[in-house]
């Protein structure tokens, strides 16, 4: 498998081999355990009955045992799913592992988790910002750190496979799982994405610092038509292979060896039943050696909500034919009964089992599964240190965005007088989302009270009046009436706004607009005629255009994590100066979800691309200029790469990080092409009156499309390339 590997010392054809003759000494029902993965709630005692190790020895056994599963996931205890210690953590695995080694064959078995921002399901972890605000940072060497450092935290919990990450793009807004993704631009999400790979992985997640990484969710789940999760999408294979499949074929050149794979439909077809996408695009084509894995009962699920299927068992069959290697079950052994009985018969051929198995044994080996004495890691040296918390508030600033800065309103002065109020100022869980401690990240008494909220970092950092008038609830309305008679007695007010968290079907909504109750204490406070200062915190770019507009500043928070509220007050006051960029057109209106890269048909006649905030946008305390953009040459052939330069200067009077953005825009082609696509970016800091030159290089790949056929192209013709103000022209020639 590319970049991975059992350790060092072992080749490919040695691991090859170990599966080959474990492979042939496995009984039909221990190769069908291998493709079953069940939920630990399956295996778990009563949480009032054995706080300490979750375990019931007996479930265990009847699963490794007897029904000879390959993988766990989950974190008890269901349906709250609550994150556990780094020691009982440890103490199930240990159970685990025990188990299978009690196995005829001794094969261990692969434990999944979600920790998509962090180890989220581990107790006082370090609890990165989303990757949408990943995104915003538009900068890879954060993301790998964050990678490295949520791959050491779960090792020393004992936990070896994460799902993670999201490699979908986010460009329809009303999904409520936008905000796992990195943005709406195919290549920025490729680069933070494989960085990410990079830092989890390194070049071999057998070492005992790394875990396996998984690509979610192969392919096209991210863009439903109505916005609402699980629905259809309706994308055409070349709209599929220009903008959805590039960033998974990124993350399995990178060397992520398990896929999950779409719980939704593409054109009429769901993925788990869908063999062009499974099979003859994702095996044949990209070339990926690892396993796919179910999502949650997805495959129940083409019989139980798609009838695509006249039963389950003929569901079984279709998801595995199309190429599920994992059935994610999870919450019964139905998956394996039903797939033995269909071997059985025939109706499956016995070759497509061992396939999946194979696939399933090399990942295990090459994660060093079967190492007889696995290392543990410490916990001091590598859980919650230090330097992860300096790395997360760094991450953390530079995923804040500022959008509206008038007069200079901002920084505030550290002695001035603030009313603080709004429902997102003093909760944590709305600056971390789902996947937070909890499924749905929505239970404020179990993050952790050392954090600081919002307001809580502005009364630490100011020196002046703090006054808070607010419900810390969404569910418990803010007297608008006091806080406008509050305003009177304060300089500026600071108002939180946003969303509750959430994930997946739970967090469908109708609507991009804020709820009324805060729009209602937004314009009365408005009507103060004090200066207002607009912090939004969710997932989603809600609907703030007419605050937006009436408000001198406003600072566009998402989900920044457990530092998130100390970085926005470092911002507030100046102690940071801001350098986030927007990873995704922020909409002006509940329908103007036009991503930056339209067609020109977008922005012609009447049709226009107006956002309250486009694709890149954010501002400093201080100002840079680009100049000087050049290309190497006027005319290059269609196989050749091509260099470009440019100037960039810090102009005002700070210090400050600036993201250079290059676009590049194909003038004429066979099929329609955006008006610019992000081909490269750079962040770079400079003091004030300090220019540098940027280089960047254009890869014929950077230049192709996919054409007419369906196969990616380089056409001849004009393109031009685009930095900040300044355009360059250059040719491709036959």
């Amino acid at each position: 498998m590319p970049g991975c590997s059992v350790n060092h010392q072992e080749t490919n054809s040695d691991v090859e081999n170990k599966v080959k003759n474990l492979l042939a000494s496995m009984s039909l029902e221990e190769k069908i355990g291998q493709m079953t993965q069940i939920d630990v709630a399956v295996i778990a005692a009563p949480e009032e009955l054995n706080a300490a190790n979750p375990i019931d020895q007996a479930k265990l056994e009847d699963a490794v045992l007897n029904h000879h599963i390959g993988s766990i996931l989950n974190t008890p205890y269901t349906p709250h799913n609550k994150a556990q210690t780094v020691e009982t953590w440890r103490k199930m695995l240990q159970s685990v592992q025990a188990v299978a080694a009690k196995s005829r064959l001794k094969i261990p078995v692969l434990y999944g988790i979600d920790a998509i921002h962090g180890a989220t399901y581990i107790k006082d972890s370090t609890l990165f910002p989303q990757a949408i605000n990943m995104a915003a940072t538009f900068n890879p060497e954060l993301s790998v750190k964050e990678g490295e450092i949520t791959a050491r935290e779960l090792r020393t919990a004992g936990l070896q496979w994460n799902f993670s990450p999201v490699m979908d793009i986010g460009r329809q807004p009303l999904w409520p799982r936008l905000w796992e993704t990195y943005g709406e631009d195919v290549h920025l999400a490729t680069v933070l994405g494989t960085s990410f790979i990079e830092g989890q992985q390194g070049d071999d997640f057998s070492a005992p610092d790394k875990v396996l990484t998984c690509l979610k969710h192969y392919v096209g789940y991210s863009y439903p038509l109505n916005g609402r999760d699980r629905t259809p999408a309706w994308i055409g294979e070349r709209t599929l292979r220009e903008y959805f499949l590039p960033t998974f074929e990124a993350g399995v050149k990178a060397g992520s060896p398990t896929i999950m794979v779409n719980s939704g439909e593409v054109d009429g077809i769901p993925g788990h039943a869908n063999y062009h996408y499974l099979t003859t695009i994702l095996r044949n084509e990209m070339g990926f050696k690892g396993f796919t894995v179910s999502d949650w009962e997805d495959i129940k699920r083409l019989y139980t909500r798609d009838k695509l299927a006249a039963n389950e068992k003929e569901a079984v069959k279709i998801a595995v034919m199309a190429g599920i290697d994992m059935s994610m079950v999870p919450l019964d052994f139905s998956f394996y009964d039903l797939l033995l009985e269909l071997v059985k018969s025939g109706e499956v051929p016995l070759a497509r089992i061992d396939e999946a198995v194979s696939r399933i044994l090399l990942v295990k080996f090459e994660a060093g599964l079967f190492n007889p004495n696995p290392q543990v890691l410490p916990t001091k040296e590598n859980f919650a240190t230090t330097e992860a918390l300096d790395t997360n508030l760094q991450a953390a600033r530079e995923s804040i965005v500022l959008a509206k800065n008038a007069n200079h309103i901002l920084p505030l002065k550290k002695e001035s007088s603030i009313l603080v109020t709004g429902p997102t100022a003093n909760l944590l869980n709305v600056m971390n989302g789902g996947w937070t401690i909890t499924w749905q990240g929505d239970d404020e008494s179990l993050h952790p009270q050392d954090k600081l909220t919002v307001l809580e970092a502005i009364q630490k950092k100011a020196t002046g009046k703090v006054t808070y008038v607010g419900g810390d609830s969404f569910d418990k309305a803010i007297d608008i009436e006091k806080a406008v008679a509050e305003a009177k007695n304060h300089d500026t007010i600071v108002l939180c706004l946003g969303e509750k968290p959430y994930t997946e079907t739970v967090g469908n909504i109708d609507s991009l607009n804020l709820d009324q109750a805060q729009i209602n204490l937004a314009n009365a406070l408005i009507a103060t005629g004090k200066p207002v200062i607009l912090i939004t915190l969710g997932g989603r770019p809600r609907i703030i255009t007419s605050i937006a507009e009436q408000v001198p500043g406003v600072i566009l928070g998402f989900l920044p994590g457990m530092e998130g509220g100390l970085a926005i007050a470092d911002i507030l006051f100046g102690d940071y100066n801001p350098d986030g960029k927007l990873p995704i057109t922020y909409p002006r209106t509940t329908n103007g979800i036009t991503p930056y890269d339209y067609k020109p048909i977008e922005s012609y006649e009447q049709n226009t691309y107006h956002p309250l905030y486009a694709f890149g946008h954010g501002l400093s305390y201080t100002t840079f200029q680009t100049s000087e953009l050049r290309v190497e040459k006027d005319k290059i052939n269609s196989n050749e790469a091509i260099n470009i330069t440019v100037t960039v200067k810090n102009t005002g009077s700070l210090k400050g990080k600036e993201t250079v953005l290059l676009y590049v825009n194909d003038v004429a082609a066979s099929v329609t092409r955006p008006n610019k696509q992000l081909k490269g970016f750079k962040k770079i800091e400079l003091n004030p009156d300090q220019a540098k030159n940027i280089s960047f290089t254009l890869t014929p790949n950077d230049l192709s499309f996919i054409g007419v056929d369906l196969k990616r192209v380089v056409e001849s013709g004009d393109f031009k390339v685009i930095v900040g103000n300044e355009t360059v022209n250059f040719s491709i020639v036959k």
